[in-house]
């Protein structure tokens, strides 16, 4: 049971750097444009090599 002395701050420290760096990444514009990113893993802009010109 002694271990909970340690182990109690030590989550409640690891949460609390969690929250901050989710708030660090909304702040900063991470979540801004999830549409785009989705639209541009997707997009063929460039053709596949040994594909023939028509």
């Amino acid at each position: 049971m002694e271990v909970l002395v340690y182990l109690v701050p030590l989550a409640l420290v690891l949460g609390f750097l969690g929250l901050l760096g989710f708030l660090w990444s909304l702040r900063s514009g991470q979540y801004d444009d999830l549409d785009g990113a989705a639209w541009r893993a997707i997009a063929d802009d460039e053709p596949a090599e040994g594909a023939s010109k028509s």
